[in-house]
């Protein structure tokens, strides 16, 4: 079994990099993406799982941007929703870089907790999965979130829209070690 300290490493060198991108988005963009409905974020996901998947089974791209970028704007996005839900009805769009960037942060601790605890639970069972596996499981998380969002937020049983947003999160970091982002 892997050292769980390899997987922390690997983990932070990823949320890094994600970070990074997103603090430099919103120092282009400022925090516009603060006037989508969650459904909106979660379709931007969408699109971005489905073109890895057909990226999968192509074998090829015709635009030059491979999976690794896909899966960092996964996680992104997942990070802006899981915002959004922690803001409520909140519709500031005026954040400062230092607030979002704490904001991120946040977000990303709940999810990295959240992260080892499964580990420990699964002995980091992802290690010996194929990134296309996960790239289903991606989708199939964004479909029951699309339907729970079509049924207003009620749940029967099941776990609600953060969950599979953080659930989204984890797999795409572990895609990305796989891919060798984290080396």
């Amino acid at each position: 079994m892997t050292d769980l300290t390899q997987t922390e490493r690997e983990y932070r060198s990823v949320i890094t990099r994600c970070k990074d991108i997103f603090t430099k988005k919103n120092k282009d963009y400022g925090p516009s993406w603060r006037i989508l409905r969650l459904p909106s974020i979660t379709d931007q996901i969408f699109i971005k799982a489905q073109r890895i998947r057909t990226l999968q089974e192509n074998g090829f791209s015709k635009v030059n941007e491979g999976e690794i970028p896909e899966f960092m704007g996964i996680i992104n996005y997942c990070v802006m929703a899981l915002i959004q839900i922690q803001l409520g009805d909140d519709k500031r769009v005026d954040f400062s870089a230092e607030q979002l960037t704490e904001m991120y942060d946040q977000q990303m601790s709940e999810v990295y907790e959240l992260l080892f605890n499964k580990n420990h639970d699964y002995g980091e069972a992802w290690r010996d999965m194929r990134i296309s596996s996960m790239t289903d499981i991606i989708l199939m998380k964004l479909f029951r979130i699309k339907q729970i969002e079509d049924n207003d937020g009620k749940t029967l049983i099941s776990e609600g829209v953060k969950a599979g947003y953080q659930d989204i999160i984890n797999y795409s970091v572990f895609c990305l070690i796989k891919s060798g982002l984290a080396a």
